[in-house]
């Protein structure tokens, strides 16, 4: 199989069933490019997703360019974020008019809530490895430290993530050794 076909389906596929967009396609996205075709290690998909969450601008977008770039330069990055896009590009041709049509209907607004629960596990699921992988690679008390002060400087003093993220990576670039 091409690798070109796989970036396709690596990033389509999650573009379909990723319901809520960027946030909740990134497990969807783990497990291909971890788990399906092992492009990466858990560990460089949570270091790829820092920095992307980091820029500016759609976290799947950024996550297909970077790898599609790192699979297959610049054609493999143009082909996966297409692959990212075009599920979304296809349900608004076709769909929009049923759904604006159907919008107040109690059974459509019954599924949108009932899915919740299905991406939070998704997303519960990603974290747990992301903490498994961190309490692995720097040890329980920093990870248990940086979870804790990452989430009071977010929720307590409503600092940007893109600011968190910085300072989690100025820290480990100065005081992990």
């Amino acid at each position: 199989m091409s690798i070109y076909w796989q970036l396709f389906i690596a990033f389509f596929i999650p573009g379909i069933v990723g319901y809520g967009g960027g946030p909740a396609s990134i497990p969807l996205v783990e497990n291909e490019v971890v788990g399906r075709f092992h492009w990466m290690s858990v560990n460089d998909f949570s270091d790829m997703l820092a920095m992307a969450n980091a820029l500016p601008g759609p976290i799947a977008t950024k996550m297909a360019g970077f790898i599609g770039f790192q699979q297959a330069g610049v054609l493999g990055a143009a082909v996966s974020i297409f692959a990212t896009v075009a599920p979304s590009l296809l349900l608004m041709i076709v769909l929009l008019g049923v759904l604006m049509r159907y919008k107040d209907s109690p059974k459509v607004k019954r599924m949108t809530i009932l899915i919740r629960p299905t991406i939070a596990v998704l997303l519960g699921v990603m974290a747990f490895e992301f903490f498994q992988t961190s309490y692995g690679d720097i040890g329980g008390i920093q990870m248990i430290g940086i979870g804790l002060v990452s989430f009071l400087l977010m929720e307590r003093w409503k600092i940007h993530p893109a600011f968190v993220i910085l300072a989690a990576l100025l820290y480990g670039a100065f005081c992990l050794r």
